[in-house]
């Protein structure tokens, strides 16, 4: 039958051929209706008059035929009705649009109602408005025959939404074996780490993370650690036992001397820390003028250099668990109470200066006053501080009260000894 056809491959053909299959495409293959070729060519205008049977005069600017009449064609040329011919014509098969988008939309639905079967949907409103944004995306996989990741993404959010507060940090690749079976199912860029990332961020009230950093510190925040060398703490005076680590940084203290430690070298050196007890700052800043000012007199401090991290929150949980006591201090922001909220809570810190007193007078000394910006936070340890803060409106830095801060580590120092 393919070569009776070789009489309809001619250019004088393609066009109306084509607008025919635009026609069975819509229509569900069905031969009814008419197409027409505008502005024919000569060669157009003879091959259309010998289907139709009636004269067109070159002047003409537009040609109709009827479906059922090139269907007539196909079936006397080649013994094919019109639809399958167009098949051999062209090489592909026909796409019927409606038949597809009803199979799409179903396929579609099918794949969000498996998720909404989640033990997630009936507890985590954040899980909901992630699948309800997700129908264009879901499409998308539905297209691609992808949507496999769609379940493993939901598998992946109940593996973090099911670990509890004090669970220890776990390494992605053991997260994707642990809930898809596949370590490298949550590498960075892949469709089940994007799909599952969007959703973290509504469960943290964020946008999507754009960067490598924001990246790692969506996972960081929900106890998932992307590289273990690049989760760090910066510490100073902090004395330990246990070869390795404990030796590095007892080496460190000796000199006052700065530093940087690696989740990494806290799970593979364990130490056990000598010390009673620790401040903790948010910025380096601060650390970096305990060391200048204090040296190894300094108390041992701890920076989380903005929000902790995972190896901050394990060597916070080491500290604790041999009798350390954590004092806090941050900026006065409200991402910075929110910090200081979640250290405060997770690991029993003591509040330091983090008073409605301190607040203001730090306030009506600031030169170079910031507004303060973002949701308002409460401050549980000091409800005054949080009323204060919405009052005056002025964030306050911790570089802006090191003096203050200074101050306080020298005293503790000298009761120290």
């Amino acid at each position: 039958m393919t070569g009776r056809l070789d009489a309809l491959r001619g250019p004088e053909y393609e066009r109306v051929f084509a607008a025919a299959r635009r026609s069975l495409e819509r229509n569900g293959g069905t031969s009814i209706g008419q197409v027409s070729v505008a502005d024919p060519s000569e060669p157009e205008r003879a091959a259309l008059i010998g289907i139709t049977g009636q004269f067109r005069p070159k002047s003409v600017k537009r040609i109709t035929v009827a479906l059922a009449e090139l269907d007539a064609l196909t079936r006397t040329t080649a013994g094919l009705p019109l639809a399958d011919a167009l098949v051999e014509l062209h090489g592909k098969p026909l796409r019927f649009r409606a038949a597809e988008k009803t199979a799409l939309t179903a396929a579609r639905d099918e794949a969000l109602n498996e998720a909404r079967d989640s033990r997630l949907h009936d507890t985590c409103p954040w899980y909901r408005q992630w699948l309800d944004e997700l129908a264009p995306l879901v499409t998308k996989l539905v297209n691609q025959g992808a949507t496999a990741r769609l379940k493993d993404a939901v598998r992946v959010l109940e593996a973090i939404e099911a670990r509890p507060p004090d669970a220890p940090s776990l390494l992605l690749p053991a997260l994707g074996q642990q809930a898809t079976g596949d370590t490298k199912s949550l590498g960075r860029g892949s469709t089940t780490a994007t799909l599952t990332l969007r959703a973290l961020a509504l469960r943290a009230g964020a946008r999507p993370p754009v960067t490598a950093e924001e990246t790692r510190l969506l996972w960081d925040a929900n106890g998932v650690v992307v590289d273990d060398l690049a989760s760090r703490v910066l510490v100073l005076n902090l004395r330990a036992q246990g070869r390795g680590l404990g030796e590095w940084l007892t080496g460190a203290a000796e000199f006052g001397t700065p530093f940087q430690v690696t989740l990494h070298q806290l799970t593979a050196h364990p130490i056990a820390p000598i010390a009673h007890e620790v401040y903790v700052c948010e910025n380096p800043a601060v650390l970096r003028r305990a060391s200048q000012v204090l040296g190894p007199q300094s108390p041992t401090l701890v920076c989380t250099e903005g929000r902790p991290s995972t190896a901050f929150d394990r060597l916070a949980r080491t500290l604790t668990a041999h009798g350390a006591r954590l004092h806090y201090h941050g900026d006065f922001d409200w991402d910075g109470i929110d910090i200081a909220n979640g250290v405060i809570t997770r690991h029993t810190a003591n509040p330091w200066q983090m008073t409605e007193a301190a607040y203001r007078t730090a306030a009506g000394t600031d030169g170079e006053a910031m507004p303060l910006v973002g949701r308002p936070r409460p401050t549980p340890w000091e409800p005054g501080l949080a009323k204060a803060m919405a009052e005056v409106g002025i964030a306050v830095y911790e570089e802006a009260v090191s003096d203050a801060l200074m101050e306080s580590l020298a005293t503790a120092a000298d009761r120290a000894h």
